[in-house]
């Protein structure tokens, strides 16, 4: 799951006119993540650090995919421009360069618009990621960033559009690139999302593709440019919008010079942990025959919620305040996919009744959110939904097990598996990567299980796990 609050956190972000680090102001702590400067981390705490006075703190885990500053990226394209982009104003917000679609390309995964959002240095690229605790010993190239538009589809099959990061490495020889697919935490905000914000998802991205490959990190469905509200923890639709956002990558690169490999590695944290293991199991089936699964490597999935997610928040091995925001998030979300009240009054106390489901628009950060919900569920719930929540049935409990059933499939041989987790994690407890593992194992398959210890909280887990991962993942030969 994810989120954490940063300080202050840009709208978007737009190309940069500076290529300087210090150009780029920082976004809100997400969760689980502290700026480098705020000294050690609070395990599962709220970071203190850049909270306004008055303002509720919140759980650093709640903060991780709003995260720490990535250095602003320059207005200049990293590679030619190819003569069907129209150039427009860096300074305005607008796309630098883009493409449409050929009208003949209205099915998914339909390359719509491609904006490069700027380029930097392999000295920014390794400064800017050491300032988010990230190792960069992997490191090789500068980095030229694009945001991609692209047709997928709603939870219900309707159209829609989403959006994307994109990340190629600069220089070299070498345009033949291993994609890797890094799916991210829980955001509530739009603006916060990997193609919009210099965050930890971008700032990771940005350093896999310096090693020689081509990075995407999906915004998934209302998050981004993508119209709505996010679906939140719904993995098929958050899978769909990935795929779909590989399709359109596979159309963009050759406009950039590059070529992806058919072999695809996938990783991911929190939330993302879940959705990479769903989008894994759909590569593996054949979902596109471009593509075929290498790797996964999720990091601190939700894997199991009737089992291991669910009565953590009741138990108390998940920090209470993230527990209100994540069911708070969850319950909104899925009574729009699998009616679960008829007034959010049955569910939730008041005031929040009247307040949460606004809450939840993909137009709020979570800092903003946190200060507006109470500390406890049992304050947040009414009797009634609190009771149901700790024995869950009917069709809340179908909602829980269809998202449950990432890790229930069987990898071809050639696929490595490594789930990452910590003993010390409070949202996302260990339980999941077990379970998970359990899972797996029941369809023969291997999977190497890394705890990262008693003293990781959910985003030092992610941190402990991206240089295993930077080094596993295949680079361009």
């Amino acid at each position: 799951m994810t989120n954490r609050t940063p300080r202050q956190h840009p709208s978007s972000s737009s190309s940069s006119s500076s290529s300087s680090p210090a150009s780029s102001s920082s976004p809100p702590a997400a969760a689980g993540v502290r700026p480098a400067s705020d000294g050690p981390a609070a395990s599962g705490m709220p970071a203190e650090a850049g909270t306004p006075r008055g303002q509720r703190r919140v759980p650093r885990a709640l903060v991780a995919g709003a995260a720490l500053v990535l250095a602003a990226l320059t207005t200049a394209p990293a590679l030619a421009a190819p003569a069907d982009f129209t150039t427009h104003r860096a300074e305005s917000g607008e796309s630098v360069h883009s493409v449409a679609a050929p009208r003949s390309g209205q099915g998914r995964g339909t390359l719509l618009s491609l904006t490069p959002l700027g380029r930097q240095s392999l000295a920014e690229v390794i400064g800017q990621a050491q300032k988010q605790g990230l190792e960069t010993g992997t490191a090789r190239h500068g980095v030229a960033a694009y945001r991609l538009t692209y047709r997928t589809i709603t939870p219900d099959g309707r159209p829609t559009t989403a959006s994307g990061l994109l990340a190629l490495p600069t220089g070299g020889d070498a345009r033949h690139l291993p994609p890797v697919v890094h799916t991210h935490g829980t955001l509530a905000y739009r603006g916060y999302a990997p193609s919009m914000a210099d965050g930890p998802d971008r700032a990771v991205s940005v350093l896999y593709a310096s090693a020689g490959r081509a990075a995407l990190a999906p915004d998934y469905l209302g998050l981004g440019t993508s119209p709505g509200r996010h679906p939140y923890m719904d993995a098929r639709s958050s899978v769909s919008a990935s795929l779909d956002m590989l399709r359109a990558a596979h159309s963009a690169a050759p406009k950039l010079g590059a070529t992806l490999d058919r072999t695809v590695s996938v990783t991911g944290f929190s939330q993302g942990g879940q959705v990479a293991m769903a989008l894994g199991r759909e590569l593996h089936r054949g979902a596109d025959p471009r593509f075929r699964l290498g790797m996964l490597a999720p990091v601190g999935g939700p894997y199991d919620l009737v089992g291991a997610e669910l009565p953590g928040m009741f138990d108390g091995r998940i920090d209470p305040r993230s527990a209100v925001f994540y069911l708070s998030f969850f319950l909104t979300a899925q009574n729009r996919l699998h009616p679960l009240y008829n007034d959010p009054a049955e569910v939730f106390r008041a005031p929040y009744a009247d307040r949460v489901e606004d809450l939840f628009d993909s137009e709020h950060p979570a800092e903003d959110i946190a200060g507006k919900l109470p500390e406890r569920l049992e304050d947040l719930l009414t009797d009634t939904w609190y009771r149901k929540l700790r024995h869950p049935s009917g069709a809340l409990l179908e909602a829980l097990r269809v998202n449950d059933r990432t890790c229930d499939w069987k990898p071809g041989r050639g696929v490595r598996i490594t789930l990452y987790s910590a003993t010390g994690d409070r949202d996302v407890p260990i339980a999941n990567t077990r379970s998970c593992a359990r899972q797996l194992a029941g369809h023969a398959a291997r999977a190497k299980v890394v705890d990262q210890g008693a003293d990781a909280d959910h985003y030092v887990s992610f941190l402990r796990s991206q240089p295993s991962i930077a080094r596993t993942l295949p680079v361009a030969r």
